[in-house]
């Protein structure tokens, strides 16, 4: 399956800051074009430092985490899903490409802008209960 020209880019650029370990003025021009206000959204999530990794021990089980406006939103990069209203609207609908979450952790992961929060295995269900929570 061909990727849209904005996810290309978006890969392209945090292939390249991993690389150099640093990003430029050049990438964040490159995602503001291509991604537009979503990336406006997503740099401003990772500046307040919303994107969180949670690690858990001893199992080392990832969840990502993006404190979004209303609630947390689980990320899931493998599979390119997050569990925002927008991602089930307009991104499984194909109005859309990628929800600013997504883009967010990308953007934290490649640039290593995010909290990493070490939590016990024991706590696990607890805070996965809490994050499938949804608020009406």
């Amino acid at each position: 399956m061909k990727s849209p020209k904005e996810i290309k880019v978006l890969e392209k650029v945090c292939e390249e800051a991993k690389i150099k370990g640093k990003i430029t003025k050049d990438n964040l021009a490159q995602l503001s074009e291509a991604l537009g206000s979503r990336f406006t959204k997503a740099w401003d999530t990772i500046q307040e430092k919303r994107v969180k990794k949670y690690v858990f021990s001893p199992s080392k089980r990832i969840v990502w985490i993006v404190v979004g406006r209303e609630r947390e939103y689980q990320i899931m990069p493998e599979a390119g899903f997050c569990s925002c209203d927008d991602f089930y609207f307009r991104v499984m609908d194909r109005e859309a490409n990628i929800c600013y979450h997504l883009i967010a952790q990308k953007i934290a992961q490649a640039f290593e802008l995010y909290d990493n929060i070490e939590e016990e295995d024991r706590l696990y269900d607890c805070l996965m209960e809490e994050w499938k929570k949804v608020t009406a």
